[in-house]
């Protein structure tokens, strides 16, 4: 009885703990003092599923990259309480990783190149397109994630995150959205366990407690593996008992 409590002790706070690491939209940071620009950034980007954030000033944008992680952060160079330049050199300090695109009024080459040179991934001049500023940082996600490839290519699996398509030696392979969605996303994050939770969040939008159980993900599962398998794939999507799936190479 003892050992069947243990084991079912281990087996909930192993779910417990993967839960709170489940994927979460991509986190963009939009820093400018623009009350109704930042608004409509924010609401843009919330459309295409971005989990967006807001600093207007100085202080709250400093005390926000201290405290947080960013996929990408958008930055005004002109800010109320000090310059954007600053912000980005103190990222650059704490050697974080988070993308940054320069979006500024300020047009000169001197501040582009400051931007650049200080380590900002792009440099988008007021005023621009919604549907611009959203391919931008779309492309900064991708290179830092994929490494700059839009070619995924894991021995003989290739997938064309532009084309939105899959081959196993150049052979393709007929997927639907839910099962590339899912391929994709266990190839982006290889060699990790990522639990049944997460996996229904990303493909159903975030919204998995509205399922009972995961049987959909066991169908969706299930039919990637057999497809990839016919094509002559090896087998790399592995059940990891009480806990996900992994995508093991």
């Amino acid at each position: 009885m003892v050992l069947r409590n243990s084991k079912c002790l281990f087996r909930f706070c192993s779910e417990l703990l993967l839960s709170f690491a489940k994927k979460t939209p991509m986190k963009i940071l939009i820093i400018e003092d623009e009350p109704e620009l930042s608004k409509s950034i924010a609401a843009y980007l919330s459309s295409e599923n971005y989990l967006c954030e807001i600093a207007a000033d100085y202080p709250s944008a400093l005390q926000k990259i201290e405290s947080f992680d960013y996929d990408c952060i958008l930055l005004d160079v002109t800010l109320p309480g000090g310059n954007g330049l600053d912000l980005l050199r103190e990222l650059k300090t704490d050697k974080k990783a988070d993308g940054v695109i320069i979006i500024s009024a300020k047009n000169a080459i001197d501040d582009r190149i400051a931007g650049l040179n200080l380590g900002a991934d792009d440099y988008l001049p007021k005023p621009f397109h919604l549907s611009e500023l959203g391919a931008r940082v779309a492309a900064i996600i991708r290179r830092r994630k994929f490494a700059g490839n839009n070619i995924i290519q894991i021995h003989e699996l290739r997938i064309d995150t532009s084309a939105k398509t899959v081959s196993v030696n150049d052979r393709p392979v007929d997927l639907t959205k839910k099962e590339y969605d899912l391929l994709l996303y266990l190839t982006s994050n290889k060699n990790k366990v990522i639990s049944k939770n997460a996996i229904a969040e990303h493909l159903t939008l975030y919204e998995a407690d509205v399922f009972d159980n995961f049987d959909f993900i066991y169908a969706h599962i299930k039919n990637l593996k057999k497809k990839l398998t016919q094509a002559g794939c090896t087998d790399y999507i592995r059940s990891v008992y009480g806990m996900g799936y992994k995508f093991d190479v």
